[in-house]
């Protein structure tokens, strides 16, 4: 399966690094989108191609609420993608500029992250009715991420994907000095998993009293790791005194390669102090999943036969299953039924 899903939200950067007044380009999903911040605060996204010449108008500027091409001067609102001005038109021209628009996406800031909604046909013009919510992380409310790292792959999204839900490559993959050092020791875990909306879940449960680092947490320390359509992850835990959560989402540039963001989110007062080791630690362990993928790109450039297995790859297996459902059910017009069952799997790691 090749097919990037649309009628989907994903992450087109971090609210951190669009200032008001500023446009960074980004391709998603094989298309030029730019991405802009008003003077107001207010976010938009649109088609990064000037109709008039094919101009990237991220070369351009932002003027009040619209956008200028630098090629021409034409203007552009970032809300509905209309043509307001065209400077090299006289009172003797008689073009109707309200028929041109430039395409544009629904785009939303959530949570610390900016979000694009790809739909279907991204050149046609989406009730916003038909828009689903975008994705949010339960009881953090409008709590922005104390760090959050951005990594590229360069690789097909759904490698990218089961590649860091994969609960076998961790012993393997992340071992460091600082990290998992040492020989390797092994143990069965045995975990019971069930479906949520357009992914499935491992149902919350309290971690081990030697589970030290998790005390600042508080007592009674549980933990919930939830995946769902397109690529959003979240692994939160939840003490009798404060919360922690760590959000994964991957976007596809085009159907070679993909951007990882990872996030995390607190509710400790005082754990500022340690972000610049959180996001050095969060930075080496994407690092090395980007290393062992890019490796891994030199045996599927043969197209191998691949195999996954129970229960290490079941959730893998799990994610190509409802992703299949997910598109069926758009080509068939129906509502999306999840084919996961509640199950218990068993690993070594």
């Amino acid at each position: 399966m090749t097919t990037l899903l649309r009628n989907c939200w994903y992450v087109a950067l971090p609210g951190k690094d669009l200032k008001p007044g500023k446009m960074v380009h980004r391709k998603m999903l094989g298309e030029p989108v730019l991405i802009g911040r008003r003077k107001d605060g207010q976010v938009f996204a649109m088609r990064d191609i000037c109709p008039h010449r094919g101009i990237p108008l991220r070369y351009g500027w932002m003027e009040g609420e619209d956008v200028c091409c630098c090629y021409h001067g034409w203007r552009f609102n970032t809300e509905d993608g209309g043509c307001r001005e065209i400077p090299s038109l006289t009172e003797h021209d008689n073009l109707d500029i309200s028929r041109i628009k430039i395409p544009t996406y629904a785009c939303r800031e959530v949570q610390g992250h900016i979000w694009v909604y790809f739909a279907e046909d991204s050149k046609k013009e989406v009730d916003p009715a038909d828009i689903p919510p975008v994705p949010t992380i339960p009881d953090f409310g409008k709590i922005g991420p104390g760090v959050s790292e951005t990594i590229h792959f360069a690789c097909h999204i759904d490698h990218a994907i089961i590649g860091l839900m994969d609960p076998a490559h961790g012993p393997y993959v992340h071992s460091s000095w600082w990290w998992r050092s040492g020989p390797r020791k092994f143990r069965v875990k045995e975990k019971q998993y069930e479906p949520v909306s357009q992914g499935f879940r491992l149902v919350p449960y309290d971690m081990p009293v030697s589970a030290r680092p998790y005390k600042i947490l508080g007592d009674n320390v549980s933990i919930e790791i939830v995946f769902e359509l397109p690529s959003v992850r979240t692994e939160i835990l939840r003490g009798d005194r404060y919360s922690a959560c760590l959000l994964t989402t991957i976007t596809p540039i085009d159907e070679t390669q993909c951007i990882a963001f990872q996030s995390i989110y607190w509710t400790i007062p005082w754990m500022g102090v340690f972000k610049p080791l959180l996001s050095l630690l969060t930075r080496k362990f994407l690092a090395q999943d980007r290393d062992v993928v890019i490796q891994q790109q030199e045996g599927l450039a043969y197209n191998p036969s691949l195999m996954l297995i129970d229960d290490a790859d079941t959730q893998a297996k799990w994610y190509f299953r409802i992703k299949y459902e997910y598109q069926k059910a758009i080509a068939e017009n129906r509502p999306f039924k999840n084919p996961i069952e509640p199950k218990i799997l068993r690993w070594r790691s």
